[in-house]
């Protein structure tokens, strides 16, 4: 009395698991099919039951991530790579050569450039309205782009 109930539901969960397994089949990705050609898979999963579907999920339904690796390109402030060799990097000289990085040669970098930013102030006699050398020399008062003009309609 119970075997007809176990037999109905053996081959119910057979149909549920050949359907389950053809629509896997139909929508999986082409490149990631292992075995054979995804038509014979379909044919193999109806024509030959429980054992078709099953070697389908065994076989032929390929792993989870494909197995070429796809690159992607990191931004260099990303790269864990590139910011560890920044610490033992090299540092190109005035003359254009290559020379390993060291504080001696950061510090007196920056030096020169503090020296030859003073020098740039130094050089530039032109004083701004506050009595200061200004970077310009354009006096505000006269610039025509500033200020009330005559004609101006939003003055």
């Amino acid at each position: 009395m119970h075997m007809p109930k176990l037999l109905i539901g053996l081959g119910l969960a057979l149909v549920i698991l050949t359907v389950y397994s053809v629509v896997d089949c139909a929508v999986f990705d082409r490149k990631r099919i292992r075995g054979l050609p995804r038509w014979v898979w379909i044919f193999v999963i109806v024509l030959v039951p429980l054992i078709g579907p099953l070697l389908w999920l065994l076989v032929g339904h390929g792993r989870a991530t494909p197995t070429t690796r796809s690159f992607r390109s990191v931004a260099p402030d990303d790269d864990l790579d590139f910011l560890r060799g920044l610490g033992g990097g090299s540092v190109k000289t005035d003359s254009g050569e290559n020379r390993p990085f060291n504080a001696k040669d950061q510090q007196e970098r920056i030096r020169r450039m503090e020296q030859d930013l003073a020098d740039l102030d130094k050089n530039d006699p032109t004083p701004d309205a506050g009595g200061t050398t200004g970077t310009a020399g354009v006096d505000p008062k006269k610039d025509p782009g500033e200020g009330e003009q005559p004609g101006r309609r939003d003055a």
